[in-house]
């Protein structure tokens, strides 16, 4: 048990390294803050989403979170949906 739990603390944390360090300074300020808010209250199945989130270019993903582009079906779930609804509280 004490295994899982070092392995999810440690997922969280480079979770939220890369949220953080994503190379435009906008996407950092945003994806990091909502990863920093959120993160410890995440299951590992939200975790998978967030990290395929993670691994959307900054120039899509922010196209999604402005409105300027409808989100991917592959993206619609929860977590998509609480980082939008996170801009919206940023504005």
């Amino acid at each position: 048990m004490a295994n899982s739990t070092h392995k999810l603390h440690l997922r969280r944390k480079l979770l939220l390294w890369r949220a953080n360090h994503r190379g435009t300074r906008e996407m950092d300020v945003l994806l990091g803050g909502f990863a920093r808010d959120h993160i410890d209250s995440m299951q590992p199945s939200e975790l998978d989403e967030l990290e395929k989130l993670i691994d959307v270019p900054d120039p899509e993903l922010m196209s999604w979170i402005v409105g300027e582009a409808a989100v991917r079906e592959e993206y619609r779930n929860s977590v998509t949906e609480r980082l939008l609804a996170y801009r919206v509280r940023l504005v």
